[in-house]
């Protein structure tokens, strides 16, 4: 009797010291992946928030405010950028225009979209699209081809009445991307990504010390190589098929052999 007590007080034991253990293991809740989505935007292309591709973000502001997010984009990508802007109850005609610049800085065009839109008076929304370029691996300096790396988001009002500026508005934002693959591959690539502070985090690889990177993100999958695209095998098709129709015509033309040495009967 004694016996079973004492075991059945260390499996007590045991079992009490285990359960916070097993409560630490358990998996905890989490935020979905909408509640992940950031809430705010930037002032400045410094401040600018940091989305992925397929999130979407939302932030309040005032009319007038200079609203900022960014994104990475990789070789072979055509991003679309869409925004929405919820206006106050009450206001006058608004214009207002989405931007879209690359990791240098350099306003992007849309290859088509809705950039800039006006909103009647009282209109509850207005929607705005920018649909950019192909990313490329590469491009000629003087070139102002969209290349892989950060690209910023600038949403504003450009065009509004006196009694309209600083009302509350807020916006939501979303990028998506098209992957091209080789129809817009070309020969060349980048040493690195367009990314803020790509230069210190190279530094910080060749001498090993740490330095400050102003960007924390950045492809999923990792950077392109940017010499790899599906192009490779359409050209290996391609010559594969050269070659059939090569053999073939060489079967169709080369005639019944060499030609008969016996002359023919006078």
């Amino acid at each position: 009797m004694r016996i079973t007590r004492v075991v059945g007080a260390a499996l007590l034991a045991l079992g009490l010291a285990a359960g916070p253990a097993a409560a630490d293991s358990s998996p905890s809740p989490s935020a979905s992946a909408d509640g992940d989505a950031p809430t705010r935007a930037g002032t400045s292309f410094r401040t600018a928030t940091e989305i992925d591709q397929g999130q979407q973000a939302t932030a309040t502001g005032s009319a007038g405010d200079y609203l900022y997010w960014s994104f990475p984009a990789d070789t072979g990508q055509r991003p679309t950028v869409k925004a929405t802007v919820t206006l106050p109850d009450a206001h006058g005609s608004e214009t207002w225009q989405l931007d879209v610049y690359d990791g240098l800085r350099r306003r992007q065009s849309c290859q088509y979209g809705a950039q800039t839109r006006t909103a009647a008076q009282g209109a509850a929304s207005v929607e705005l699209a920018c649909v950019l370029r192909t990313v490329r691996g590469w491009a000629e300096p003087w070139a102002n081809d969209p290349l892989p790396g950060t690209y910023y988001i600038r949403l504003t009002v450009v065009d509004l009445g006196a009694a309209d500026l600083g009302k509350p508005v807020s916006a939501e934002v979303r990028v998506d991307s098209e992957d091209i693959g080789g129809a817009a591959a070309v020969d060349g690539s980048l040493g690195k990504p367009l990314v803020p502070g790509i230069a210190v985090k190279s530094a910080e690889d060749k001498d090993g010390s740490k330095g400050a990177v102003l960007s924390s993100f950045g492809s999923d999958d990792g950077w392109s190589s940017g010499w790899w695209s599906d192009r490779w095998v359409w050209t290996g098709i391609g010559a594969v098929l050269a070659a059939l129709a090569g053999i073939g015509g060489y079967v169709l033309t080369r005639g019944s052999g060499r030609p008969s040495r016996v002359p023919p009967n006078v």
